[in-house]
Parts: structure tokens; C-alpha cells; sequence
């Protein structure tokens, strides 16, 4: 992953959700079926329990604020995926999956745990303008001391100026980033731009992994 990093880094250099209030069930009920058909088409081995257990966060998830969307998603991923190294997983030392990808294996990386949390809350009704995954310096506890390690999160905008919640597969509580000082942000992103750190636009984002990703995320029916 450090070496995608380094390459996106150098790049940087250089339905609207789920009806609200009579319709709730119906709807979520229906996205989630919607979604198990996609997936019986596209994946050779789908998994009904997730599916299911995702189902539920759908209509579960559908009448609550903002916020409790945000801590209710980041604990389904957080508690039901467990984290694997690419090179591991897929045969590739960098692959961004997708929603119903992370879902059917159970298992991926920050970047797999920080995109299925983006476009979980987008199904939740959560605008892409209050979402962007975000690249970042992460202080873990090393041998000899902390390092900074390559990661991506997911940050939550409640408003425009205001401090975004970061949603992180490495801690289960959602946290204001201003309580992370852990985490160093080095550009963010979503399917509108690109943003120096968590802060001002950069430019339009031509991401090529990332265009890849939401074209074939489309196709299961995220949009």
C-alpha cells in the first residue's frame, strides 16, 4: 500500500438514500434486495448472512440523524470485517474493492473499510458533499517507538466549516478530528474532487484507481 501511496501522492502534487418516514421498511427492504440480485450476478459466491446483516443496517439506519448513521455503520464494518493485506487477499499489493466485494469476503484493508463506509451512508441518505475518504500519516507503536504508517479514513462533514468525525477501522468510536491527532492528513477525496489535507480544494480528482472503483461499485448499484 505504501507504494500506491506514494504514486497517488505525487498525483496530488503535480438514493439519494433510503425513503424517510411511513416508507422506511419497504425501502430499505427493497434497496437491500436490489442489491443481493446484483450481487447473486456479479460474484461468484454470495454470502446471505452478511447480505442479510446489511439488509437490517439499511432499514435500521434509515430514520436517524446524520450522526447516528455515521456510528452505526462504522461499528457494522468495524465489528464484521476483518482486516487483510492485500497481497493476501486478492493477489495485488494495492486493490480498492468494492461495497458488495468487502461484504462477500468478510475481510479487507483501510481503503476496502473506508469505501464501504462511504457508500453505506450515501445508501443511508448521507450526501457525498458531507463524505470524503481521506489519505493520512497514522502514528502506530512500532518496535523502537511510534511510526508513521500510510491509511485512509472516512470524515463526516455535519456542515461545510465544521470539524469532520472521522470514521476509522483501526477505532471503534467516531471521533471529532480534532481529537486524532494520531492521524496527519495528506489529501481527501470523493467522486466531486480533491482536497489538500481535510481543507481546500485542490482540483478536480483523476484518481485512476479511484474512477476504476466507482465505475464498478456503480455496477452493483451503488451510486
Amino acid at each position: 500500500m505504501a507504494a500506491i501511496f506514494q504514486s497517488l501522492l505525487g498525483v496530488f502534487r503535480l438514493l439519494c438514500g433510503v425513503l424517510l418516514l411511513a416508507c422506511l421498511g419497504v425501502a430499505g427492504h427493497a434497496q437491500a434486495e436490489g442489491l443481493i440480485k446484483v450481487s447473486s450476478r456479479s460474484i461468484e459466491a454470495p454470502m446471505p448472512r452478511m447480505l442479510h446483516d446489511w439488509e437490517a443496517l439499511l432499514i435500521s439506519g434509515a430514520g436517524l440523524p446524520e450522526l447516528s448513521k455515521v456510528q452505526l455503520v462504522n461499528d457494522f464494518f468495524n465489528q464484521r470485517i476483518r482486516f487483510e493485506d492485500d497481497s493476501l487477499l486478492w493477489g495485488q499489493s494495492d486493490y480498492w474493492a468494492t461495497p458488495l466485494e468487502t461484504l462477500r469476503s468478510g475481510q479487507g484493508d483501510c481503503e476496502d473499510f473506508a469505501i464501504a463506509k462511504y457508500y453505506a451512508l450515501k445508501k443511508l441518505g448521507v450526501p457525498a458533499s458531507k463524505l470524503r475518504l481521506v489519505y493520512v500519516k497514522a502514528l502506530v507503536n512500532g518496535q523502537f517507538g511510534q511510526v508513521a504508517r500510510a491509511h485512509m479514513v472516512l470524515a463526516y462533514y455535519k456542515t461545510s466549516a465544521a470539524d469532520p468525525w472521522v470514521l476509522d477501522s483501526l477505532v471503534q468510536e467516531v471521533r471529532p478530528a480534532s481529537r486524532r491527532d494520531d492521524l496527519l492528513p495528506i489529501f481527501s477525496f470523493n467522486t466531486a474532487g480533491l482536497w489538500h489535507g481535510i481543507g481546500n480544494r485542490a482540483s478536480q480528482s483523476t484518481l485512476s484507481r479511484w474512477q476504476n472503483l466507482v465505475q464498478r461499485a456503480r455496477n452493483e448499484g451503488f451510486e
